[in-house]
């Protein structure tokens, strides 16, 4: 469990450096969908961005953005593969990995999900952009560590005897 407690807290860290970064990703994704000549949909799962960063990304700083967005989404997907091992599960924890899971999947449709308050993730786009291009692609990670953390706490107050390790 410490182990699980230590991954989680090191992609919090990541995720605090990359939304020092909110407009540099946000001015990434514009750049990538100019050049994909896709401006009008709104960037709405992980596989667009992995596209937009395989196939129409130009300069470093863009690229290492978009990376380090998709690196964050990889290791929370890693953890919650690790979580799924750690504990057999009961119907709250099982539902709350799979919704990460489901949020996780690279061709989830996130454009309807929007991170809430205390995260201000959405307050930093215009309304334009919140509505319409970024809201959920810039929500998902906040949701999911905000699932995540929902699941530590629910297993912390589980006995001992139902906890099992997978080592």
């Amino acid at each position: 469990m410490n182990e699980v407690k230590e991954a989680l807290r090191n992609i919090e860290q990541n995720y605090k450096l990359f939304l020092q970064q909110q407009f540099t990703f946000i001015g990434a994704l514009q750049h990538t969908r100019e050049n994909a000549h896709d401006m009008i949909r709104p960037v709405a799962s992980i596989s667009q961005v992995q596209s937009y960063m395989d196939h129409h990304c130009n300069n470093s700083t863009d690229r290492r953005i978009l990376n380090m967005f998709l690196n964050i989404c990889n290791d929370l997907s890693q953890l919650c593969h690790k979580l799924e091992t750690v504990h057999s599960g009961s119907n709250i924890t099982n539902g709350i990995l799979e919704r990460c899971k489901l949020l996780l999947s690279h061709s989830n449709d996130l454009s309807t999900i929007r991170a809430k308050y205390p995260h201000d993730v959405v307050n930093h786009l215009s309304c334009n952009e919140a509505k319409n291009h970024y809201g959920g692609v810039v929500s998902l990670i906040p949701i999911v560590l905000d699932c995540m953390k929902e699941w530590v706490a629910h297993i912390e107050k589980l006995p001992r005897h139902m906890l099992y390790d997978a080592n």
